[in-house]
């Protein structure tokens, strides 16, 4: 996914925290649960903040539901390794990270798996039981819920450069010095590294070798180089309406579907063909998993709020949430997909979305990610 505006919503929370533990032993563990059962903590991806989804969930409830989100996976790990473990109730992360990262770490915990295996039945094909990225590597522990999902690549105008031509021709374009000064880049460090790699020919999502770095850092000092611009989702969506830009690299339905929704349906986030990912694959996919932080205290409101957004309404709402619009799991019923106007389907690019699916792979982590990012920082400075 890919940052946009947020709000930070959490200010003061921690002083209420560090309050609470230099009570020391005048601290009652029932009285703070107790107080609990009213406070709901969540830290995640932008939607899940919305007063859209919240303020329903608040007044069926009459608790205090406080939301953060930020714009990068690791940033939310870290504040939960920093010791924040104490005061967050669910986090919502990209899919390899609870997985890989959280459950190895003790960072989150398993859900029930009898409670909240069923939802997963009523998702979309792909995500049906036992879903992988829900699962623990021994697959015995359900440790999240999937329910946002997308291709993600690179938008183009198509009054500018045709589907065909961009599916076809795909990551190329990006290397054809004929559109140096006429793409942007949009600000989302995790997905650049990857489309650089890609860009350059090489799979992301493994071990580089020092002559696979070289080109990569030769890559993306051109490719930052003939930008005609760097910014977040709504400067992109602007130049391309305006004509400043004629495509623009990190994108796909999560950023372009406001534009298309507002009436511009020639921008359109592309997939390619193929590509020099696994399985000669074009695209990648990102897939929102929310899991329950293994907080020592958490929440009772933790697991109702986890259900509360599968109902079909809520569903559809978290799909259309302030922001970004995104297909859900939960259009697998008929319930939730019949919410969906003709007009929003068309928003979130329904026509091609199992086709693109198809041709991505699932967002992963890079494993010599911090080296490619700072050979990639050094590039974008030398834009100056």
């Amino acid at each position: 996914m890919a940052p946009v505006s947020r709000r930070s919503v959490l200010k003061g929370m921690g002083a209420g925290f560090g309050a609470l533990a230099a009570a020391g032993p005048l601290f009652n563990a029932n009285k703070a649960f107790a107080a609990r059962e009213k406070e709901l903590n969540i830290l995640c991806w932008e939607g899940y903040n919305s007063a859209q989804v919240l303020d329903p969930f608040r007044s069926k409830t009459g608790a205090t539901v406080k939301a953060e989100s930020l714009t990068n996976d690791p940033t939310m790990i870290n504040r939960l390794r920093a010791g924040e473990i104490n005061t967050w109730d669910l986090i919502n992360v990209n899919n390899p990270w609870a997985r890989k990262v959280m459950l190895p770490e003790k960072l989150i915990k398993p859900l029930p798996k009898a409670e909240f295996e069923p939802y997963f039945d009523k998702m979309l094909p792909m995500f049906k039981p036992p879903y992988k990225w829900a699962m623990s590597d021994s697959g015995t522990e359900l440790i999240g819920m999937a329910q946002r999902f997308g291709p993600y690549s690179f938008v183009v105008n198509t009054d500018k450069i045709s589907r065909k031509t961009a599916e076809d021709t795909g990551w190329d374009l990006f290397n054809d010095p004929a559109l140096a000064g006429k793409y942007g880049i949009l600000e989302s460090d995790d997905w650049n590294v990857f489309n650089i790699f890609i860009i350059a020919g090489i799979d992301p999502f493994k071990v580089h070798t020092p002559e696979e770095f070289a080109k990569f850092e030769e890559t993306a000092k051109r490719v930052f180089k003939g930008a005609k611009l760097i910014g977040d989702i709504a400067s992109m969506n602007q130049a391309l309406i305006s004509g400043e830009i004629d495509l623009h690299m990190t994108g796909g339905t999560y950023s372009v579907s406001p534009a298309r929704a507002d009436g511009h349906p020639n921008l359109r986030g592309i997939t390619p063909l193929k590509g020099p990912l696994p399985g000669g694959k074009g695209g990648i996919a990102w897939i929102e998993i929310t899991s329950t932080v293994n907080n020592p205290n958490l929440s009772p409101l933790a697991l109702e709020f986890l259900k509360y957004v599968q109902a079909p309404d809520i569903a559809h709402t978290v799909a259309f949430a302030e922001g970004t619009f995104n297909p859900v799991a939960q259009m697998g019923s008929k319930a939730c997909f019949d919410l969906f106007t003709k007009d929003e389907l068309d928003a979130i690019q329904w026509d091609s979305l199992d086709e693109e699916m198809a041709r991505s792979v699932e967002y992963d982590i890079v494993p010599d990610y911090d080296k490619a990012l700072d050979l990639m920082n050094a590039a974008k400075r030398l834009r100056g």
